[in-house]
């Protein structure tokens, strides 16, 4: 099937089968490049992610003779599944979409890509944003480096990956004064995933303005109730009754996460942990 119909379909209504499709292509070097860049953005879906796309994901990451935009479109495709994997464990196989064997040999792979002098900078940067989906030792020292560069573009890959490995709070808040807009909106994301708390009036400055655009906006909704959950109400609470549904559901998810855990979801976890 053209993976470009495929796009137009919720994977969850894919066919049967997809994921062999998906193998022929990222596997056909003389396939349409458009096609192939489709499919290595598609084939990271938790529908169909498993070891064999993962391989041939990998596949391309490491091949010098794939174009850098498919090589970096190949690894962030990776992401999902290596920080499910990471998040979840291997214990429980109906949880699982990759093994642990695949997972570690993704994990080294990419460390020894993106170590490799003559990789693109451009695939580097990508790889190194995949990688800390699923955080390893090295990651810190990359970020700082990354982050100390005259080059805006790893500058940026540095803040985005901030959100996934602790340690840097005081690089997190410099970033908030960004004037680069992407370097802004994630250092807020960042901000919010470690709950920094000297990051709090400035995220609470995005939320109340009005001049603040709507992705920036979201991203300090969500922010708001992981570092003050408390305060989220009454700072979030006009935003109910914004003409935007997305700001709507971005405030109602925040104030759900604010809340916390309920009763029922409570004894449920309790439940886990006994039996």
């Amino acid at each position: 099937m053209d993976p470009k119909t495929l796009n137009d379909i919720p994977p969850w209504e894919w066919p049967e089968g997809v994921g062999e499709t998906f193998l022929g292509i990222l596997g056909d070097d003389q396939a349409d490049e458009s096609d192939r860049l489709l499919t290595a953005e598609l084939a990271g879906d938790f529908t169909v992610i498993n070891d064999e796309l993962a391989e041939a994901l990998l596949t391309i990451v490491r091949s010098g003779g794939e174009t850098d935009e498919l090589r970096g479109k190949a690894s962030i495709s990776l992401g999902p599944a290596l920080e499910h994997a990471s998040t979840m464990g291997f214990e429980d196989a109906d949880d699982m979409l990759l093994s642990e064997e695949v997972f570690l040999e993704i994990q080294q792979s990419l460390q020894e890509v993106f170590l490799k002098a003559d990789v693109p900078e451009g695939v580097r940067r990508r790889i190194l944003e995949t990688s800390v989906r699923a955080p390893q030792d090295w990651h810190r020292d990359a970020i700082r480096e990354a982050y100390s560069s005259d080059d805006e573009a790893w500058r940026l890959t540095a803040v985005f990956c901030m959100q996934f490995v602790r340690g840097f709070d005081d690089q997190i808040l410099e970033a908030l004064d960004s004037d680069a807009a992407d370097i802004h909106y994630q250092a807020v994301c960042a901000a919010g995933s470690w709950e920094v708390d000297a990051a709090w009036p400035h995220i609470a400055a995005l939320v109340t303005s009005d001049e603040t655009d709507k992705p920036l906006l979201l991203a300090a909704i969500e922010a708001v109730a992981s570092i003050r959950p408390e305060e989220a109400p009454e700072i979030l609470g006009d935003l109910t009754d914004s003409d935007d549904e997305d700001i709507v559901e971005a405030v109602f998810e925040a104030l759900a996460m604010a809340e916390g855990p309920t009763e029922d979801e409570d004894e449920e976890e309790s439940d886990d942990k006994y039996f």
